[in-house]
């Protein structure tokens, strides 16, 4: 019995076993393996098309030193797309409302391009912290001020991800149980509320999989900056 609006998002376990390592195991699962009757395989020809649009879309802003970072990003949008919409399915727990998730994801990434950065053109990525033609006496603060939005960063990355699919989820949850609500009382007033609710949930989609490109975007842009 949820007692609140917020248990939903509680990370649930059975018999002390949390049960989000079986929602990270369960996307996997659901993919098609390869086969070598891809040209007559229409999943995996749409799944191959998918992957290649998302691929190119995110290597446009990347120089060719940053594509061999392709395929663990794709990777990763398409876990967290999945991820996503399997959380909208009733009955079901969506591990990327968890900051602590998101921000595993976000801050080895996040780090990795730092250090690249760093290791690869160390004046460049130090440079960044100081824009160019600031005059002397505002040096020292403007380089405080960078340094903090550099280390804010992965923060954001995580924060984005999780209150936007934890606010969907909640006005899901609120419209449905005034819906369930008003029915007995309100008939025609219930069903103009279902239906908000439908529209809402097409909306919901759409942000599950904008926010796993945006999350997914944003990493390859702060790799383009340090390489």
């Amino acid at each position: 019995m949820i007692l609140s609006f917020f248990d939903q998002f509680m990370s649930p376990s059975l018999m002390g076993i949390p049960l989000i390592l079986l929602a990270l195991t369960l996307p996997w699962i659901l993919y098609p393996s390869p086969s070598s009757r891809w040209l007559e395989n229409r999943l995996l020809t749409l799944q191959n098309w998918a992957l290649a649009r998302f691929t190119s879309q995110l290597l446009l802003p990347l120089n060719v030193g940053g594509h061999k970072w392709a395929t663990l990003f794709t990777s990763l949008m398409m876990f967290l797309i999945t991820l996503n919409m399997l959380g909208l399915l009733p009955y079901t727990f969506t591990p990327t409302t968890q900051l602590s998730l998101n921000m595993a994801f976000a801050v080895p990434l996040w780090l990795a391009t730092v250090i690249i950065g760093m290791r690869n053109q160390p004046t460049a990525a130090l440079g960044h912290l100081l824009p160019e033609g600031t005059p002397t006496p505002l040096i020292p603060v403007l380089i405080i001020i960078e340094t903090i939005s550099l280390f804010i960063r992965p923060l954001a990355l995580g924060v984005r991800l999780t209150a936007n699919l934890t606010a969907g989820h909640l006005l899901i949850q609120l419209i449905a149980t005034a819906a369930f609500v008003l029915l007995p009382l309100m008939p025609t007033v219930a069903l103009l509320t279902a239906a908000l609710l439908f529209l809402l949930t097409l909306l919901e989609v759409a942000v599950a999989m904008i926010q796993a490109y945006v999350f997914v975007l944003l990493l390859s842009l702060y790799l383009q900056e340090n390489i």
